[in-house]
């Protein structure tokens, strides 16, 4: 029997063509796995539509695709040199209120508005957004070498909803561990929660796995708990959207069970995030906004009603997972452990 064939490589989920009068490439997530569709975006409200319905998603690629939407919608507006600053905080606000839960966003508009602010230019928001993006990459290549140890050899990794290239500018965030582990001669199987509604596990996970020939099998949402209370897995790896002071942090819907699952277990659950997804403004997880997303997307797959006609869903996006079921944070400047607290602190301050 012939090997399954992997699917073609994937375009980057976020580039920028051309000069100042370029445009922003995006790869269009919702419709992998099986079409392959580059977006061309000239302006911010393309941007923030493509944040809105998750075809740029993830905390840090959130981040990047902002900072050349914010960009994107100065350079179209074209103001005065006097104005670009007053110009720039309207645009960020627009794409501000697509997202409230990815830190990353307002992380990366707030570190655009201060450049804009020192330097005044049109051109300058450009400068900063590139920058961004090239120091995204390098810090998903600092947590994957920080953290690829961690990877049983010949053992089982679990990981829920889609925390790689995908989700990033570089090689991601959680799956930037498994991809160095790899790299470095490790060998080991992961299972993929589908992660519903949208599937992000299966669509996306799997499919970056696979791609990389790192062997993958997904699983659904609810057998996480059942594989880990039998020893089929012995690390489970994920992303974050928000950290706050204390070690708390939220992820995609269904992270809180994975990790209470691992806590009643005795499996290591690790959190892979860089330092621009700690907020530390936040106190405790209980101040993290939530999203809740349409209840189309629980309803319905695809076109087809999952549901009788007229019963309602509830969408929340994320869950807050308390930092006392975290076994560490992986990020660029090393693995974060308990007290939380301190070492957050200590990690932000040594880094600003």
């Amino acid at each position: 029997m012939s090997k399954p064939s992997k699917p073609s490589p994937l375009p980057p989920s976020i580039a920028w063509r051309g000069d100042a009068e370029g445009c922003l490439l995006l790869l269009d997530q919702t419709r992998l796995p099986h079409e392959r569709v580059v977006l061309e975006i000239n302006d911010a409200e393309g941007v923030a539509d493509a944040i809105l319905r998750l075809a740029v998603r993830g905390a840090p690629a959130i981040g990047v695709a902002a900072a050349y939407g914010l960009y994107l919608g100065v350079r179209t507006q074209r103001p005065m040199s006097g104005a670009v600053l007053d110009c720039a905080r309207e645009v960020a606000a627009r794409l501000l209120a697509t997202r409230p839960t990815a830190i990353n966003l307002r992380w990366a508009l707030d570190r655009c508005l201060e450049h804009a602010r020192e330097h005044g230019s049109v051109e300058s928001l450009l400068t900063i957004a590139q920058h961004l993006h090239t120091d995204d990459q390098k810090r998903c290549r600092l947590m994957g070498e920080n953290g690829w140890q961690l990877v049983p050899k010949g053992g089982t990794v679990l990981t829920h909803c889609n925390a790689g290239r995908l989700a990033t500018a570089g090689d991601g965030s959680a799956l930037s561990v498994l991809f160095a582990a790899w790299r470095h001669g490790a060998r080991f199987e992961v299972i993929a929660d589908e992660t519903r509604p949208l599937l992000q596990g299966a669509r996306l996970t799997a499919l970056e796995l696979h791609a990389e020939g790192i062997p993958v099998q997904v699983a659904p949402d609810s057998a996480a708990a059942g594989l880990i209370s039998r020893k089929e897995v012995d690390l489970v790896l994920v992303g974050a959207d928000r950290v706050v002071s204390n070690g708390d942090f939220a992820n995609k819907v269904g992270t809180y069970s994975v990790a209470l699952a691992c806590q009643a277990h005795s499996v290591p659950f690790y959190v892979v995030a860089p330092l621009s997804t700690f907020d530390d403004q936040i106190e405790t997880g209980a101040g993290i906004p939530i999203e809740e997303r349409s209840p189309t997307e629980v309803l319905t797959l695809g076109s087809k009603a999952l549901t009788p006609a007229g019963v309602g869903a509830r969408n929340p996006a994320f869950d807050v997972t308390p930092g006392g079921l975290v076994t560490g944070y992986v990020t660029e400047v090393g693995i974060l452990e308990p007290p939380f607290d301190r070492a957050i602190k200590a990690a932000l301050e040594s880094s600003r």
